[in-house]
């Protein structure tokens, strides 16, 4: 029988779906399969629009051998699984003679734990579990959320938190929810033969593409202990996320109020002599912490020191001292025993790396009006991390709307740990960058205006000059606004001041789930959305809703983020250019992203207007420029006025 063509199979696949065939899905489905035959690696941004989904599920489905597609939202493993991938196997199966099973995989919490279910949660100030049914009042919304997902429990066939609609609360969940550390292993849980997180497991080992995200691919990468099934291939969706997401799941904490739960549950574990050892240590670290000021700390103060070490020396005779002892007149003795151990080498794992004081490490204090000083622990790069347990014994595509930082992709290829395009050396994973480009014709479909007039922004104050420009192109745009701000305090200030200025409903994150909003905002022309961050990445509005994105300013990371300004730091040091490495290329990372809001569909017409003048006027304008997709340019006021006001008449008098 002869194998099918990579086209027909495309072909059969966008059909499916209801899509139409481009030639950049074309070109990406070729490279893609390319990579996995050489087992090679591949960098391929894809912009919004290209199908991007199909062009790497098509080859890898063609294949045959077991893939694991990581992505970093919810949203996207969601269409994976339930939209592309359905209709993709059926699609395929006339040609490939076969169907190609898959399922997806998250971590251990996502799912609920029928032992915390049953048996209840540990309490953390006496022996024994509490029935959490009982202790919430069930007029209370933590009741009321309870209730219900002890009637889903009886329903769920996958017990993960996504599948329940509408969603509860982190605190409703984490009553019913464990992490990996809390697990007691399906041996020894007596609801281990119907566990969901097993489950899960299980159909992972048996599917051709398994789905999850990039929080379980660091930790599959980072503990050693494989989580995720053997595969040949590896797809990072939204591959310009994934650094700091690596950097997230390696970033360690620790704050007064864990060290304090760590203390009460182990308490009652061990004998009095250790357990008061721990209380003693906590209560040292505590007073630290209360005069702690925000900010990096280059050297470990002495004080610090001495609390850490005893912390870390405390729990590390309690971790032994649990392990020996049994106390059969503790209810449910494996999981209160589980949960005290897992909190207590959180604490010894944490302690110990900061007093051990590696040179590839961050250290700093961050403070809470409402939760006090937190200290955390960072590495200072992930690039090596990534380069040894990424690129190893597995073909490695990955993919995003924004891999080219600048105009080429050696910025983001750097962070991942490879070396310039077409650089040999030993040890070095060898990969070609492709760039498909994008089914839009954005010189047509948008302009890029900069404000170029306004005064710089300062990092104080409000900005008079800035309001009235932003008040002035709502207005031309009839509304239809969506306003992305570098700091929460920068929306909530322009959404007060518009309020009392605008006719426009303004609607603010926040106020709002983010669903909720995306679909008000979606729903009514005349509205705006304000916010940040998951704002630059999370709205997905084709048509005359969103014709004006707006950015308030070059989105710098903070000069006082210890990270980011370590990173910096450490990039100079080592001869290079520490702003244009991080600063710049993080700017340029999410104002790509924001400016991606704008056009989703091949009908979109609007404007990106960014109010800093820098843009247009600093000498690294050019490169963030270059990273933003190629509308056309103008610093003209009068004329994006007049522009905006076209596509409002337009999206009028077709009754939008």
């Amino acid at each position: 029988m002869t194998k099918p063509s990579l086209p027909d199979l495309l072909h059969a696949a966008v059909s499916a779906v209801g899509g139409t065939e481009r030639p950049g899905q074309v070109a990406m489905a070729e490279a893609v399969a390319e990579a996995i035959d050489d087992n090679s690696h591949r960098l391929i941004q894809a912009g919004t629009g290209t199908g991007k989904s199909l062009g790497y599920l098509v080859p890898a489905l063609a294949h045959g051998e077991r893939v694991v597609v990581a992505t970093a939202t919810l949203a996207l493993q969601r269409q994976l699984v339930e939209r592309d991938l359905p209709r993709t196997v059926d699609a395929l199966h006339p040609q490939l003679r076969r169907r190609p099973q898959f399922a997806m995989l998250k971590g251990r919490s996502n799912y609920l734990c029928l032992h915390r279910l049953h048996e209840g949660a540990p309490q953390d100030e006496e022996d024994g579990l509490f029935d959490q049914f009982e202790a919430a009042a069930p007029t209370s919304k933590l009741g009321q959320d309870l209730l219900r997902l002890r009637d889903w429990a009886d329903e769920t066939e996958t017990g993960d938190r996504d599948d329940l609609t509408p969603g509860v609360s982190d605190k409703a969940w984490s009553q019913i929810s464990v992490s990996s550390r809390e697990c007691l292993g399906a041996t020894k849980c007596a609801y281990g033969a119907e566990c969901f997180a097993e489950a899960a497991r299980e159909r992972a080992k048996l599917a051709d593409v398994v789905v999850t995200n990039h929080a379980l691919l660091a930790i599959d990468a980072i503990e050693g202990a494989p989580v995720l099934p053997q595969h040949e291939v590896l797809i990072v969706d939204e591959a310009h996320e994934l650094v700091s997401r690596v950097t997230g799941v390696a970033t360690g904490e620790l704050t007064p109020g864990q060290v304090n739960r760590a203390v009460k549950r182990s308490a009652k574990l061990v004998d009095e002599k250790v357990a008061d050892a721990l209380q003693t240590a906590s209560e040292s670290f505590e007073r630290v912490m209360e005069l702690a000021l925000p900010g990096r700390l280059e050297q470990i103060p002495e004080d610090l020191g001495y609390a850490l070490m005893s912390l870390r020396d405390a729990a590390r005779n309690v971790i032994s001292a649990i392990g020996a002892t049994r106390d059969k007149s503790v209810h449910d003795e494996d999981a209160v025993r589980k949960q005290a151990l897992a909190a207590v080498e959180n604490i010894h794992t944490v302690a110990e790396r900061i007093t051990n004081g590696s040179e590839y490490d961050v250290v700093w204090y961050e403070r809470h009006d409402r939760f006090g000083a937190t200290l955390r622990v960072a590495p200072l790069s992930v690039s090596g991390l990534l380069r040894e347990k990424l690129f190893e014994d597995r073909s490695v595509v990955l993919t995003s709307a924004t891999l080219k930082i600048g105009g080429d992709f050696n910025g983001v290829a750097a962070s991942l740990g490879l070396s310039p395009e077409g650089v040999e050396g030993d040890d070095v994973p060898l990969w070609k960058g492709l760039d498909v480009g994008s089914p839009f014709d954005y010189p047509k479909q948008g302009i890029l205006y900069v404000a170029k007039h306004l005064a710089t922004p300062g990092r104080e104050g409000t900005r008079g000059d800035m309001m009235d420009e932003l008040a002035e192109l709502i207005e031309a745009a009839g509304g239809r606004t969506l306003g992305l701000f570098s700091s929460m305090r920068g929306a909530k200030a322009a959404a007060e001041e518009l309020r009392g200025r605008l006719d426009n409903p303004i609607l603010l994150q926040g106020e709002e789930t983010l669903g909720e909003l995306i679909k008000n905002f979606a729903a009514d022309p005349k509205t705006c959305l304000f916010g940040t961050l998951s704002l630059w990445q999370g709205v997905d509005v084709p048509g005359p809703s969103c014709q004006l994105v707006v950015m308030d300013r070059i989105p710098f990371p903070r000069p006082d983020d210890p990270l980011m300004s370590a990173r910096q730091k450490s990039v100079e040091e080592h001869g290079g250019n520490g702003f244009m490495a991080v600063a710049a290329t993080h700017a340029a990372l999410l104002m790509a992203q924001g400016a991606g809001r704008l056009v989703r569909a091949s009908g979109d017409r609007g404007v990106v207007a960014v109010l800093d003048p820098r843009l247009a006027t600093a000498r690294y304008g050019s490169f963030l420029r270059a990273t933003l997709p190629d509308f056309w340019y103008t610093t003209d006021r009068n004329q994006v006025r007049r522009s905006l006001a076209a596509i409002d008449a337009t999206a009028k008098a077709d009754g939008k």
